[in-house]
């Protein structure tokens, strides 16, 4: 009989890690459950994603809360998107309208998710501002939260019907995305070059997971010492991970950019290439990028979903 486990996942280089519990298995992907501070979690990571680069590819993860003596409400999660409704051209928003009657939850009411119609979001603004008011006078029940996953490739053509609720299990833990996302367990790369689940903690050399050198302040630094031979000066640079590569695009010396150029710029194509390696060989140690570029700034970009600003540790430190 297999046991449960506790351990990290990661979807592609997208989302996670993510602390969870599951049943190791050889088929197929993870299939972990969440507590809801990870559901949390996911919904801010899916969002931003969504936020940055558009909804329409997207599914995202909403925690809706309230308590067990609130008021009816109904929350408006809008994608910012539209569609077309006539052969005229009108269009509507994308958007779907939660209505979650949390006093009668525990008798057996149930959340519904329909369309966001101007109704809806009228009744959303006077639910918010009635429970603003009892948010004031306090309250002795318990806290709530409802869990929304919501596909918006599919709400596209179906406006509210591709929505579900993503309700705990009874040890009060969240499945988010079932066996339709391709969940993976996370690893981790000892210094000594061994790969391992998260799960497993100790190295066969002896080291231990929690004992490893910071990955992310490591690669900085690496990355820092090679430009700077070149340009003493460089403060910051961005890094572009997408298709799976790593690469040095633009380098900063305060808010001047460095010229880049082949011909007229400082860098040579070896120094680059140094930088570059650093960096493929910190994704390789980390598996998953999530978690080296963790505390790293996020630039939003266009043509790139993975650019990232590393700011460089001051000269002589």
């Amino acid at each position: 009989m297999r046991h449960e486990i506790e351990t990290r996942v990661c979807l592609d280089d997208l989302l996670g890690p993510l602390d969870c519990k599951l049943i190791p298995s050889h088929h197929g992907w993870a299939i972990p459950s969440f507590t809801l501070a990870v559901v949390r979690e996911l919904s801010a990571q899916t969002i931003r994603i969504a936020d940055d680069y558009g909804y329409a590819d997207m599914d995202t993860i909403h925690v809706i809360d309230g308590r067990t003596d609130g008021p009816n409400t109904v929350h408006i999660i809008d994608s910012g998107l539209t569609r077309e409704i006539n052969d005229d051209g009108d269009r509507e928003p994308v958007a779907l309208a939660v209505h979650v009657p949390w006093g009668a939850l525990d008798k057996g009411a149930t959340v519904t998710i329909t369309k966001a119609t101007p109704a809806a979001f009228k009744a959303a603004r006077k639910t918010a501002r009635k429970a603003a008011r009892l948010r004031k006078t306090g309250s002795d029940r318990t806290a709530r939260a409802v869990v929304l996953h919501a596909p918006w490739q599919w709400l596209m053509d179906d406006s509210a019907s591709a929505a579900s609720l993503v309700t705990p299990d009874r040890d009060g833990r969240y499945c988010v995305g079932g066996r339709s996302w391709a969940w993976s367990i996370a690893t981790w790369r000892c210094a000594c070059g061994n790969l391992l689940d998260w799960h497993e903690i100790d190295c066969l050399c002896g080291l231990l997971r929690d004992g490893q050198p910071d990955l992310a302040a490591v690669t900085v630094e690496k990355v820092a010492a090679t430009l700077r031979t070149l340009v003493p000066e460089a403060t910051s640079a961005l890094v572009d991970f997408a298709s799976g590569l790593a690469r040095v695009t633009d380098v900063f010396a305060g808010d001047t950019p460095v010229d880049m150029a082949d011909d007229t710029g400082p860098f040579d194509t070896e120094t680059l290439g140094d930088a570059d390696e650093i960096l493929r060989k910190a994704v390789d140690v980390a598996h998953c990028l999530n978690d080296l570029v963790k505390g790293w700034e996020h630039v939003p970009h266009e043509r790139t979903p993975q650019l990232y600003r590393i700011a460089f540790p001051t000269a002589g430190q």
